[in-house]
């Protein structure tokens, strides 16, 4: 029987390759659009898959950084005939000699201005009354370059937005609409097929129950930042790898599979995929004992394969344990389940041999169960606020005991 360690690196080593390939040459154009709309919380972060680099300069013309009049440096210290205004937006004529163009904040400057005043210091003090004066005085100690952003001075036409691998931040997109780049080459999202099986999720009347695995392992998936497919799969040895290639097809970086990897008469995944390569290892962690994995032939590639006991409980406790942290650091995502350890609130039994993982709440400070430690318990789950760590070697849990936590909200 293994311990959770060492599955977890068995699982580790065998979804690496998929992920590193994915950097490669997994690689998707998204628009700039479309990459704000998907940049939601709890998705991930997205990754440049190939270096941006400015079609533009940044700022791509020269433009005020203030409310005021642009001016010429040569007229300091007279008093300068007032021109028409210029409004973000608009290309101005050339500004001539012993004239000043009252001039609004990102506003392109004239040719032949080289300086700003702030509209501060006319005696109206601000705009639109300042549109009414006929001439203006400049300061006598206006110096080139003041109060003007530079054309490039954020960046030079043809240098580096971003590299390759940079994270597609709020900021990143925003540079990227600013120098007018439209769509971008992102490292694509990992692609998962979710398989659910048991006949009793495709029978008829009250022999039908719900897929519980399924939906809450995609929703886990999404979570950091996955794409997901899902199929159901019956109790049908010779149905199952058919059906499995179809699915997979060349669109699957990974497969997991819930359920059909016990010691029943009729445990499909075992069964089926035993023979290519699935290895079946008994995991010292309650839920989830029975495990698997392997990398299988299907549609024509080697494609991974994780395998989680059919209870819900167990299939989704064995996902935060063995999948999220790799799938969540991949992500970007590296604090995705805060730790804590904390005073148990309630007495509990475990088994000293195993390492138990059950459901809690955190009130006042102090670790409280919810429900007990069956894998059917999927509304006990729902309710709770944390995964509570019951190390192996300890059979009895006393109020005040320390318990290591992980917060999942």
């Amino acid at each position: 029987m293994r311990t959770i360690g060492q599955h977890r690196d068995e699982i580790a080593a065998l979804v690496a390759p998929v992920l590193s390939a994915r950097r490669r040459s997994g690689l998707e154009a998204r628009t700039v659009d479309d990459l704000a709309t998907d940049a939601g919380a709890g998705r991930g972060h997205r990754e440049l898959g190939r270096a941006v680099v400015a079609p533009v300069p940044l700022p791509p013309f020269d433009n005020s950084q203030m409310d005021g009049f642009a001016v010429r440096t040569a007229d300091a210290g007279t008093r300068v005939h007032v021109v028409a205004p210029i409004p973000a937006g608009v290309v101005p004529p050339p500004l001539d000699p012993g004239t000043a163009a009252p001039i609004m904040t990102g506003a392109r400057i004239p040719d032949g201005a080289d300086a700003v005043f702030p509209v501060e210091s006319t005696e109206p003090g601000g705009f639109p009354a300042a549109l009414a004066l006929t001439s203006v005085a400049v300061p006598g100690d206006l110096t080139a370059g003041t109060f003007v952003r530079g054309t490039g001075t954020d960046l030079a036409r043809g240098g580096e937005l971003a590299p390759a691998g940079a994270r597609v931040t709020p900021a990143l997109l925003g540079t990227l609409a600013s120098a007018g780049v439209v769509s971008v080459d992102v490292v694509r999202r990992l692609r998962v097929l979710v398989v659910s099986t048991g006949s009793e999720l495709r029978g008829a009347g009250e022999a039908t129950i719900g897929d519980a695995n399924g939906i809450a392992l995609r929703a886990a998936l999404a979570e950091v930042g996955a794409e997901t497919r899902s199929i159901r799969l019956a109790d049908d040895d010779e149905a199952f790898v058919a059906a499995l290639d179809a699915a997979v097809g060349d669109w699957a970086d990974l497969v997991i599979t819930t359920g059909g990897i016990s010691a029943g008469a009729y445990e499909v995944v075992r069964q089926a995929l035993g023979p290519l390569g699935l290895a079946v290892t008994p995991v010292a962690m309650q839920p989830g004992g029975p495990q698997a994995s392997g990398t299988i032939a299907l549609a024509g590639r080697s494609v991974p394969v994780v395998s989680f006991p059919g209870n819900p409980v167990s299939a989704l406790v064995s996902f935060e344990v063995f999948l999220r942290p790799l799938l969540a650091l991949d992500a970007g995502l590296p604090d995705d389940r805060p730790v804590a350890v904390l005073p148990a609130a309630d007495a509990a039994n475990s088994p000293a041999g195993k390492h138990q993982v059950r459901r809690g709440r955190v009130e006042d400070g102090r670790v409280r169960f919810v429900g007990g430690p069956s894998s059917h318990l999927l509304a006990h789950y729902a309710a709770a606020t944390h995964l509570v760590h019951v190390p192996v070697g300890t059979a009895e849990v006393a109020p005040g005991d320390p318990l290591t936590v992980w917060s999942l909200r």
